[in-house]
């Protein structure tokens, strides 16, 4: 898969893993995994990534006696994930046109 398209879904999996409620780093990895294969070391660059786009804020809270951080998504991310569902019916219809020939034999 192209490294564009791919960083762009895993963006998007990773905001609608927080659309409902705030979440932290070791939740969003374990709500995310039933659909991919997501690593610490590549969910917390994008999360950094995500706040300085302004599509999450960040805030920190105790938890058993230490810092936990604390993601909620912002109108922009809610903005994201819409862009993306309108987007994605355009890339839905290029594959079923791409793959019509497929289906037909």
């Amino acid at each position: 898969m192209d490294m564009q398209m791919k960083r762009g879904l895993l963006d998007i999996c990773v905001l609608a893993a927080i659309k409902n409620e705030d979440s932290y780093g070791y939740k969003i990895i374990k709500d995310v995994k039933p659909y991919l294969s997501i690593s610490e070391s590549t969910l917390y660059p994008i999360l950094r990534r995500l706040e300085e786009a302004g599509c999450l804020t960040v805030r920190s809270e105790e938890y058993n006696g230490r810092l936990r951080k604390y993601y909620s998504i912002t109108s922009a991310g809610q903005t994201r994930i819409k862009d993306f569902a309108e987007e994605w019916k355009e890339i839905t219809a290029v594959y079923e046109y791409v793959t019509r020939e497929e289906k037909e034999s």
